[in-house]
């Protein structure tokens, strides 16, 4: 099939590798002429994930049009706060009936919304039409080839499944659901949870302590998945349980990192400025807190990285205000 992929970052541009090696004809958009040019004539992104090979088969170009031209799937491979923005503007060069599959794991930080809901709302194309892709995804690894397994979302399964065909090859195996607010929760709150997993990271902690904060911040997940109407079973999955502990362990995890600058001293300003990709947890930690607050549950570590990102806390006051927290039964429920 023809697929379109929307964005030259490294997620972005290993997804098309990914594509290509499981047989499709792929077309990568990048904003980037030098980007493009470089992939076209040797096969590799100056800027992101450089040292990968890609497919003699990959297509880039920086004409929208011409990458979206009889596209059967349009894969965004954007940062989660300019995909209105982009949308916007490629709405009537997007072929009717192609499914759009979202790889951003965050929440638009005005509107609070999801990925699939600010595609929804910039294109108007209905949600049967929309899928996200999400799971331990680390770009670099995937890049090599190293055996690794996704979660595929749709509301239709039809359409999951063609996903599914997509991008399944001998070392990227997809697994489809129809929760798409399950998949989208896990992957925007499990970058929330790696930066504060960074913080600890940072200040020396061990593993019992970045153990407990990281499964202390899947129930804090899983609380919000579910009090939006996802199903818990998720939470569980690739895009739950798998992504948050490769995004929080893994050095190579942009999220984690960013935490652990932080920890060192750093203010958020410079460490964005010192860094090429972006940190879906800077932007969306405040639209989650808002969600759970709508929603009536309580998002300790959530509400510590926005006090650390947004309002100047101390790394270290996240992790006194974690353990000073009331002691009560395991799994009760926030709220």
């Amino acid at each position: 099939m023809k697929v379109a992929v929307m964005g030259s970052g490294s997620w972005g541009t290993v997804f098309s590798k990914v594509s290509v090696d499981a047989g499709n004809e792929v077309v990568l958009w990048s904003r980037s002429a030098e980007i493009a040019k470089s992939i076209n004539e040797n096969q590799s992104n100056p800027f992101y994930v450089s040292d990968i090979e890609l497919p003699k088969k990959l297509n880039a170009t920086t004409d929208p049009s011409i990458a979206l031209q009889d596209a059967d799937v349009v894969v965004i491979g954007l940062p989660a706060q300019v995909y209105r923005e982009n949308l916007s503007e490629w709405k009537s060069l997007i072929p009717k009936g192609a499914v759009m599959v979202s790889l951003a794991k965050g929440i638009e930080f005005e509107s609070n919304l999801r990925m699939t809901e600010v595609i929804a709302e910039a294109t108007g194309i209905a949600s049967g039409q929309l899928a996200v892709l999400s799971g331990p995804n680390l770009a670099h690894e995937i890049g090599e080839q190293q055996p690794s397994a996704t979660t595929v979302a749709c509301i239709d399964e039809e359409n999951a499944q063609l996903v599914q065909e997509a991008c399944a090859n001998p070392y990227f195996r997809p697994y489809f659901t129809k929760d798409v607010i399950g998949v989208e929760i896990a992957g925007s709150m499990k970058n929330v949870i790696a930066l504060a997993n960074g913080i600890a990271v940072g200040l020396g902690l061990g593993e019992n302590s970045q153990a407990s904060l990281i499964t202390r911040g899947l129930h804090e997940m899983a609380q919000l998945g579910v009090a939006l109407g996802a199903d818990q079973r998720t939470f569980m999955g690739l895009a739950g349980a798998g992504d948050l502990l490769a995004t929080s362990q893994s050095p190579l995890s942009r999220n984690r990192s960013f935490g652990v600058a932080l920890a060192s001293g750093k203010t958020v300003e410079s460490v964005i400025a010192e860094t090429r990709e972006t940190c879906e947890a800077v932007k969306s930690c405040l639209p989650l807190l808002r969600l759970g607050q709508a929603a009536g549950v309580s998002l300790p570590i959530t509400a510590g990285v926005v006090g650390v990102v947004h309002k100047n806390l101390d790394p270290q006051e996240l992790i006194r205000r974690f353990m000073s927290r009331a002691i009560k039964a395991e799994y009760e429920d926030e709220g």
